[in-house]
């Protein structure tokens, strides 16, 4: 909030609504001239949205995928004029705490793991028909799981004695399938993670959002984002670093200093949560925040 709230009376948005903790500390520090607009796909976190709606003014909720950023906010007439953008990404504690949205491995539901369940394919819709390659290499791009290549084939065996319908069958076979485990990581992990990120398209949302994110924010707006883990903030932090860099330009071509400048300046060092946050909120133990400033 310090690093995003730089004016009470400013237009905010938080771009990954989710139930709203975020939106709400937002709210909180805003004054009554203050903005804030959220973002979200989930259908259940949008109808939480339109509550805090009807009893805040400041506030309004937009349903749509955060990729889409631009188009969502076009007719809200707010371009270049956002004081601060916030993004945290992956899935939200009430869509894992749900066992009905297939997110937990931990918990039997329907292996479905769609932020918005009412469209495109379902995580057992689509293992239902992918090669064992395809598989494998969703696994290794997205969870960095080692032993992809044999869970993927133990996946496509599986499926043609009966398919693959719940979480825990999933969860299961992945457990016979890794030989060797993570400490204090269930060995589903990497694989739940890697198709969520296929099933939602979870890297191209970012690297969409981030393109659009400079032409949104105002001068010393500030982009505050989060990420849980490397793939993620590995994209975040190449935007930031080639954003604060600016064009790369032949040698000798003759252009202003305000053309050859970069559009963000990074501020500070990124930050993780402390020993006590993490004691408090375990799941917040990968987070990483980093924070930057929009030039003219």
């Amino acid at each position: 909030m310090h690093a995003l709230v730089v004016d009470p009376n400013g237009i905010y948005v938080d771009a990954t609504f989710g139930r709203g903790g975020h939106s709400r500390a937002v709210l909180a520090r805003l004054g009554e001239a203050g903005r804030l607009i959220a973002i979200d796909r989930d259908p259940e976190a949008a109808s939480v949205g339109r509550e805090l709606a009807r009893a805040d003014r400041r506030f309004t909720m937009v349903s749509g995928r955060f990729g889409s950023i631009a188009g969502l906010l076009e007719h809200i007439g707010v371009q270049g004029n956002l004081c601060g953008l916030l993004l945290d990404f992956g899935v939200s504690s009430p869509q894992l705490d749900t066992a009905e949205r297939g997110f937990s491995f931990s918990a039997e539901g329907p292996l479905d793991l769609r932020m918005d369940p009412t469209r495109g394919e379902s995580a057992a819709q689509w293992l239902a028909h992918a090669t064992d390659a395809e598989i494998a290499q969703v696994l290794f791009d997205f969870g960095e799981e080692r032993f992809a290549r044999r869970i993927a084939r133990n996946i496509v065996a599986q499926r043609s004695e009966s398919p693959l319908t719940t979480t825990t069958q999933l969860a299961a076979l992945v457990a016979r399938s890794v030989p060797t485990r993570e400490p204090g990581k269930h060995p589903a992990t990497r694989t739940f993670q890697a198709l969520r990120i296929r099933i939602n398209d979870e890297l191209d949302e970012i690297q969409d959002c981030l393109r659009q994110s400079c032409d949104l924010l105002a001068h010393a707006g500030r982009l505050v984002v989060i990420s849980f883990h490397s793939l993620e903030d590995r994209i975040v932090k190449r935007f930031m670093r080639m954003e604060s860099r600016g064009p790369v330009l032949p040698k000798g071509l003759p252009v202003t200093a305000d053309e050859s400048r970069g559009r963000l300046r990074i501020l500070g060092k990124p930050v993780r949560p402390s020993p006590a946050e993490v004691a408090s909120n375990p799941r917040a133990r990968s987070a990483i925040m980093r924070v930057a400033e929009r030039l003219t």
